[in-house]
C-alpha cells in the first residue's frame, strides 16, 4: 500500500497532551457505563486510523504498535477492505451457514487450504474468535482421537472463555477468582531459550517436555498438544531450531493431534503465511484468527481432513460462527497480503527492528533480551545483572509510550516483556521515531 493511499500522515502528532481533554470526558462516562473487568492499557479513545496511526477524539496522531493485538495487519480501515465489507453488507449482513449457506465461506475455506502448512486434503470450520477456534479445535480432537486430555505449553495464552482460561499459563489476571477450571488440561514444559539452561538446544527441550508428558500424562492418554509457534502474550518466546520438530515426530508417534495455535502470529505477520513454517513442521491443525479479516471477527480451524470431519454434522456451529460481512473481508485481505507482498513488507519490518533496536540489551542494563520475527517483537526486561523480571520498568515504560503518543503492549508470564505487534506496512520511519520516545525511558530506568 503506497504512502499516498493513506488517509492519514504516517508521523505521530500531538497536539494536546495525552490523553487529551476529550479523552478524559469519555473515560468518566466509561467508569460509570463499563465494567472494571473491561481494563484498558491506554485511556486514550480512538476516533479514526490509517496504516499504523490512530487518530484519538482530540486530533493526536499516533503511532500504534499494538494494532488491538495483532489484528490490523494490513492497516488500519484499509479501504478496500472497508469497500469489500461495505459492499457485501449492502447485500446480506447475516446467514447462517449451517442453516443456508454463502460462497464467501466457502473461499475462505478454499484458501485457507492453500495457504496452510501440509501438501493433503484439508478442511475448515469458521467462527467468530480466536477462543472459539481453539475451544472447537480442542472439540475436534477429542473426537477424532477417542481421548480427552489436553496439553498446552508454559507461558501459553489460548483465550479468555472457561476452557481456554485453564489452557492458558498465568493465573492472573486472565483467570483468577473464576475457577473451577475445567479438568484434563496439563501445562508441559517449553524450549525457553532466554531462561533455559545455557546451551539447552531445542532437541533437548523437546526431550524434557516429551519426559514430562510421558512421566505426568501418559502419551496414550493424550488428545492433543496445543503449541504457539511464537508465543505472543507469553513474552515473544521463540523455541529453539529443533523444538517443535522433535515435538511433532513424538505427537505422529503417538496418535497425538498436533495443533499450531497461530491466532496471533498467523496470517503473515511473522514473514510466513504462519509462524509455525519457521520451524519446517506441518501441524495437523492450524488455528486463524486475528489478522484474517482486517479488523472484522472471524476465525478458523483448519486441518487433516480426516480428522476435520470426525465430528457428526451439527456437532460444530454458532449463531454468529462466520458471516458474510467477515469473508467477504477476509477475502480481501488474502488478496492484499498477495498482491502487496506483505510477506515480504513483515520481513522488511524484521529488518528495520533488528537495525534500530536490536542493540538494546548491549546498550541497556534493564534490557535482557531484544527477539521477534516479522512485525513481531518482545523486549524482556530484567534487573540489571540479573535476569529476573522487571514488572516496574515495564509498566513504567508503558506510561511513557503512552503519555508521548506511542502505542505498546505488554506481555510475559511476569508482566516484563515489552510487545511490538504493528501492521506490516508501518515505515522505518515511525519505527525509529517510536524508538526513540521508547529509549527515553530506557535510559532513565537504566541510569
Amino acid at each position: 500500500m503506497a504512502t499516498t493511499e493513506f488517509s492519514v500522515p504516517q508521523e505521530r502528532k500531538l497536539v494536546t497532551e495525552l490523553p487529551g481533554p476529550k479523552s478524559r470526558e469519555l473515560h468518566e462516562r466509561r467508569r460509570k457505563a463499563v465494567s472494571r473487568g473491561a481494563g484498558t492499557l491506554a485511556d486514550i479513545y480512538m476516533d479514526h486510523g490509517s496504516g499504523a496511526i490512530l487518530v484519538d477524539v482530540d486530533g493526536n496522531q499516533i503511532i500504534d504498535l499494538g494494532c488491538g493485538i495483532g489484528v490490523t495487519t494490513v492497516g488500519h480501515a484499509h479501504p478496500e477492505v472497508v469497500a469489500a465489507a461495505a459492499e457485501q453488507a449492502a447485500k446480506l449482513t447475516h446467514t447462517l451457514f449451517t442453516v443456508t449457506p454463502y460462497e464467501p465461506y466457502l473461499q475462505v475455506a478454499e484458501k485457507l487450504a492453500e495457504i496452510t502448512p501440509g501438501d493433503f486434503e484439508k478442511h475448515s470450520i469458521l467462527v467468530n474468535s480466536g477462543a472459539e477456534a481453539v475451544e472447537n479445535a480442542v472439540k475436534i480432537a477429542r473426537k477424532y482421537t477417542g481421548r480427552r486430555v489436553i496439553a498446552t505449553l508454559d507461558h501459553a495464552f489460548h483465550g479468555r472463555t472457561n476452557l481456554t482460561m485453564a489452557m492458558t499459563y498465568r493465573p492472573w489476571p486472565e483467570r483468577a477468582g473464576m475457577g473451577p477450571m475445567p479438568g484434563d488440561i496439563y501445562s508441559v514444559p517449553i524450549s525457553y531459550p532466554f531462561r533455559d539452561p545455557e546451551g539447552m538446544t531445542g532437541e533437548e527441550a523437546a526431550e524434557r517436555t516429551i519426559d514430562y508428558i510421558v512421566t505426568h500424562i501418559g502419551a496414550t492418554e493424550l488428545a492433543a498438544l496445543f503449541v504457539e509457534p511464537i508465543q505472543g502474550d507469553g513474552g515473544i518466546i521463540i523455541p529453539a531450531p529443533g523444538y517443535f520438530k522433535r515435538l511433532s515426530e513424538f505427537c505422529a508417534e503417538n496418535g497425538i493431534v498436533f495443533v499450531a495455535d497461530e491466532i496471533q502470529a498467523g496470517i503473515a505477520r511473522t514473514g510466513a503465511w504462519y509462524s509455525i513454517e519457521h520451524h519446517g513442521v506441518v501441524p495437523d491443525l492450524v488455528t486463524s484468527a486475528k489478522g484474517i479479516a482486517g479488523g472484522f471477527p472471524l476465525a478458523a480451524v483448519t486441518g487433516r481432513a480426516e480428522i476435520m470431519d470426525a465430528v457428526q454434522p451439527g456437532g460444530i456451529g454458532g449463531t454468529f460462527g462466520s458471516n458474510p460481512v467477515s469473508t467477504a473481508a477476509a477475502l480481501k485481505v488474502f488478496e492484499i497480503i498477495e498482491r502487496d507482498d506483505l510477506i515480504g513488507e513483515a520481513q522488511r519490518v524484521e529488518r528495520a527492528f533488528l537495525a534500530r533496536i536490536g542493540d538494546w540489551a548491549a546498550r541497556f542494563p534493564i534490557v535482557g533480551e531484544v527477539r521477534g520475527k516479522g512485525a513481531m517483537f518482545g523486549v524482556e526486561l530484567v534487573l540489571p545483572g540479573t535476569k529476573k523480571p522487571n514488572p516496574e520498568a515495564l509498566a513504567a515504560i508503558i506510561e511513557h509510550a503512552t503519555s508521548n503518543g506511542v502505542i505498546v503492549l505488554d506481555a510475559g508470564s511476569w508482566d516484563s516483556v515489552l510487545r511490538f505487534l504493528p501492521s506490516v506496512v508501518i515505515s522505518e520511519a515511525l519505527i525509529d521515531d517510536a524508538a526513540t520516545v521508547i529509549e527515553q525511558k530506557l535510559a532513565e530506568l537504566s541510569a
